[in-house]
């Protein structure tokens, strides 16, 4: 019981703080939705993959990350499009489940989650934190691949609900995280030395932004949602993403042969809610936004007893040194 609360009171309680603040403040000055929704788009987000994916050093436990991720998109997408026809979703609700299903909020609460929790309790060795770095190399991955592919695979899929495949694609192409992926490997396999450039400390100013922005912005987007208690596709995304989920985490996890730190990181990057930004791609294109939202906060909220689980569970089953 006292690993419980100290994982609930020390990781999971600080999110909630922000979300929180973001709803108080939105209900006293009412901020506009797609003024946030763009700032994090057109700033925030862009940033964040470019300095993370400029400053991680390209491995081959880099890329057996990514197929991992790779593997644990398709899957569930595949389950939600035939869940979707099962359920008899209309296109635009299958593409919102479907987003749901895929996209987790690694780069908002699982960035926060990791750096907590090895940081703190068996992770934290005479004022040291000896494990932080391969557990950060490891999120910075998955958060890279998750921003990568809803920047152009979500954008697409909630696009495609009420616009061409020519304009949604259009609209992928206008989103500036799409240009800094390449330019960053570029960079990094190039000899110039980008951290030497005058704006290097306002990309890293931005980038440290992002996950305090992002909850912020997700309480915003709760002060405006009304919430259907009796909405049974909500509860099913949420099920599906924080049980489901780390289900398919754990069994992939042994595929890949995944031990220790690395493998109690991914299990708790992918035990996580639904990303924040599911919902405000919804809001950027009109499609399903009340849905994407509910689904957000529920599971959210859902996932405060859910999360201090995963945590337990990845320290028992991936013991460092086991």
């Amino acid at each position: 019981m006292h690993v419980f609360f100290f994982i609930l009171v020390n990781n999971i309680v600080p999110i909630f703080l922000l979300i929180g603040l973001g709803f108080i403040l939105s209900k006293q000055f009412n901020f506009d939705m797609n003024t946030l929704s763009k700032m994090i788009f057109y700033l925030f987000s862009p940033a964040f993959i470019f300095v993370n994916l400029y400053e991680t050093p390209l491995s081959i436990n880099m890329l057996l990350i990514t197929l991992f991720c790779t593997a644990y998109l398709a899957i569930t997408y595949m389950i939600a499009a035939g869940i979707g026809r099962w359920r008899g979703y209309d296109t635009s609700l299958t593409n919102a489940f479907k987003n749901a299903l895929m996209f987790n909020n690694t780069g908002n609460i699982g960035l926060s989650l990791v750096t907590l929790v090895f940081s703190t309790g068996p992770y934290l060795i005479g004022g040291e934190t000896p494990f932080l770095n391969e557990a950060q190399a490891s999120l910075i991955v998955v958060m890279v691949f998750t921003n990568i592919t809803i920047n152009t695979f979500g954008f697409y899929n909630a696009g495609r609900a009420t616009m061409s495949v020519k304009d949604t694609i259009k609209k992928i192409f206008s989103m500036p995280a799409v240009y800094t992926i390449p330019l960053a490997i570029g960079l990094q396999l190039s000899p110039i030395d980008a951290t030497a450039w005058f704006g290097w400390p306002a990309l890293v100013y931005l980038k440290n932004a992002l996950v305090a922005m992002a909850l912020l912005t997700l309480g915003v987007q709760l002060s405006k949602t009304k919430i259907d208690f009796h909405n049974n596709s909500v509860y099913l995304a949420v099920f599906m993403r924080l049980l489901g989920g780390p289900i398919l985490a754990m069994v992939l996890i042994a595929a890949f042969g995944f031990k220790g730190v690395v493998a109690q990181t991914l299990l708790i990057a992918y035990s996580v809610p639904t990303a924040v930004n599911t919902a405000l791609i919804a809001v950027e294109f009109k499609s399903q936004e009340a849905y994407a939202t509910q689904v957000v906060v529920t599971s959210t909220i859902i996932s405060a007893a859910t999360l201090t689980f995963a945590i337990f569970m990845a320290q028992t089953l991936y013991a460092v040194g086991a």
